[in-house]
């Protein structure tokens, strides 16, 4: 006797695609996935970290690194207690495995991101045909903002990472199984991800339709009787992978008796978590934010999305309910709702249902191809994105000079040529492909484009994005032996210094900083420079006497000694007294 799922199979039978050669299909995977895997690590190693929050991270996990200490992060001399530690960890461990921080903190989101790929293929392929789940996994691959972040160094690379995992193995069980193995694997991806970011539980809401196809519709599913005692293998290992972080790293709070590691652990438990997304105080957006972000920022699936839902509004009409395209839909819908009920948005918080949606449409996309105006929208996005970019350069060349010199003095860069060279390819490409084949234009430049961004523009804005070449002058003009300390500083600072540093704080209030700063210039005012903002240090700060380092960041810096401050902000004694008098008289305990 069959397996029940194979009897689903034959009554919801797979769109099979266009007629190809097994030879012909496999060399296009082949080529395919180069193509992803050239796309997703082109330029690393030719940049450094980059705010907003890829140096941050990189410090924490160097810290750790240096110091042995995995489980409490820090930023400086200050505990960050903003997210789990995983991501860290495994910056931390590529570190280790290359010896490189310039390779090491971009590997897991590298490798997270053909991670997801792989997995989308895989679930597609089982859902529909070798040739659809190929496009599918080209429309994730080519997405905007999937390629965006999984070229950078945030957590929610990996969080996609971890979140498709777990919904993928949840999926081989739900949709093809018995498969008790993939349950577990799936609970235990769902338990990694809520280590990387609290949200990382978004795999589990797959089980909502799942539950719903096994009551309106039980017999389009394998037969998994509800008794068998192996479904509760899957949330033990969920428990299981949270408590490895969370158990030992409570047992050292409660240990060590200290209030600041108490503060800790209710920040990254509750403040992080539950509190910020039922009471956020930054990124407030309205309900329907989300809608906008797919429409923009998921540009090119976005269309393919548009032309799907005359199809999926029939189908859910007819009630013809299947389950390998309701689980993959349902959970990219309760995501979205999910994040939109909380005031506070970002862009990237509805990522990890990008390749879910992809899986869910994988049965359509062939057919969905074949639609003479999908393929004309596909290729009018790359053309006038392209004619954006080359416009853009020819108006900053025959246009007011002030904007170009502007963008020269504030970001020390030229990008024109650049934007110029990659929109002309794109006209170029555009032109040969033609509007029939829109889906082959938009792929050729969106490649060209992310390459290009990797090789070219990587080592083109490091320097200023980076902060390193402010930070090479500064030891510069110190010389090699004198001690440095920062003041108001960002972590791409502390990053790049060439020296070790002296911090007195990250979050503390500037003139709190800068009244220990004063301290610590006293005890050896030879060799001791400060590195601060020019426009944070009026009145304390003579700044004829401060040197310029450069700007970064669109910040300016200098370098000053002891002889630079001002007597009316001077502390007494050695420095554990008050903070100095802020501008108007009180004074700034920090």
């Amino acid at each position: 006797m069959r397996p029940p799922h194979r009897a689903i199979d034959r009554r919801l039978p797979m769109n099979p695609g266009l007629p190809l050669r097994a030879k012909t299909l496999a060399r296009d995977r082949v080529i395919a996935f180069a193509l992803f895997a050239l796309v997703l690590a082109a330029g690393i190693g030719l940049r450094d970290p980059w705010p907003a929050d890829e140096p941050r991270f990189v410090l924490v996990a160097k810290t750790m690194v240096e110091t042995g200490d995995y489980w409490f992060p820090r930023r400086g001399i200050e505990l960050y207690p903003d997210k789990p530690p995983l991501f860290m960890w495994l910056q931390a461990a590529a570190y280790h495995a290359v010896g490189n921080w310039r390779i090491a903190f971009l590997l897991p989101s590298l490798i997270s991101g053909l991670m997801t790929l792989v997995l989308v293929y895989d679930l597609a392929r089982r859902h529909a045909s070798r040739r659809a789940a190929l496009i599918a996994t080209g429309f994730v691959a080519l997405t905007f903002q999937f390629t965006f972040q999984m070229k950078g160094a945030q957590i929610d690379p990996v969080l996609v990472g971890f979140v498709t995992l777990g919904a993928y193995g949840l999926m081989r069980h739900l949709l093809h199984g018995p498969a008790w193995g993939w349950w577990i694997l799936g609970w235990a991806a769902a338990g990694f991800g809520v280590i990387a970011k609290a949200v990382g539980f978004l795999a589990l809401l797959v089980l909502v339709p799942y539950l719903v196809m096994r009551r309106v519709a039980p017999a389009r599913l394998p037969s998994i009787p509800w008794r068998d005692p192996r479904w509760l293998l899957g949330p033990a290992a969920f428990a299981l992978v949270i408590a490895l972080w969370l158990v030992p790293m409570l047992l050292r709070v409660h240990a060590s008796g200290d209030p600041a590691l108490e503060a800790y652990a209710r920040n990254i438990l509750f403040s992080q978590t539950v509190e910020r997304y039922l009471d956020p105080w930054h990124h407030v957006k309205p309900p329907w934010y989300f809608i906008g972000v797919i429409l923009t920022a998921w540009q090119p699936i976005s269309i393919v999305l548009i032309a799907a839902i005359p199809a999926l509004v029939a189908r859910w009409r007819r009630r013809r309910l299947d389950p390998r395209m309701l689980l993959p839909l349902g959970m990219f819908v309760l995501t979205v709702l999910f994040f939109s009920a909380s005031s506070g948005k970002r862009d990237m918080y509805i990522l990890p249902a990008l390749p879910m949606l992809a899986v869910g449409l994988a049965p359509l996309v062939p057919g969905l191809l074949r639609r003479p105006w999908v393929q004309r929208a596909l290729w009018a996005l790359a053309a006038l994105l392209a004619a954006a970019l080359a416009a853009m350069a020819v108006l900053a060349w025959t246009g007011d000079p002030r904007f170009e010199e502007r963008l020269a003095e504030a970001r020390g860069i030229d990008p024109w040529p650049f934007a110029f060279g990659i929109g002309a390819l794109g006209l170029v490409l555009a032109a040969l492909c033609r509007p029939r084949r829109g889906a082959l234009a938009f792929a050729a430049f969106a490649s060209s484009l992310w390459i290009a961004w990797g090789f070219i523009g990587y080592p083109m804005l490091d320097e200023s994005r980076s902060a390193r070449g402010v930070m090479q002058e500064a030891g510069r003009v110190i010389g090699p032996d004198a001690e440095l300390a920062l003041v108001g500083w960002r972590e791409q600072n502390y990053l790049q210094a060439d020296r070790p540093v002296a911090d007195f704080g990250f979050k503390r209030p500037k003139l709190a900083q800068l009244g220990d700063a004063i301290a610590w210039l006293d005890a050896a005012p030879a060799r001791r420079w400060v590195f601060a903002r020019d426009e944070e240090l009026e009145p304390c700060i003579d700044l004829s006497k401060a040197i310029p380092v450069g700007r970064a960041n669109r910040r300016t810096w200098v370098v000053f000694q002891a002889d630079a401050v001002t007597e009316a902000c001077r502390r007494d004694g050695t420095g554990e007294g008050e903070a100095p008098p802020a501008p108007d008289g009180r004074i700034d305990r920090g």
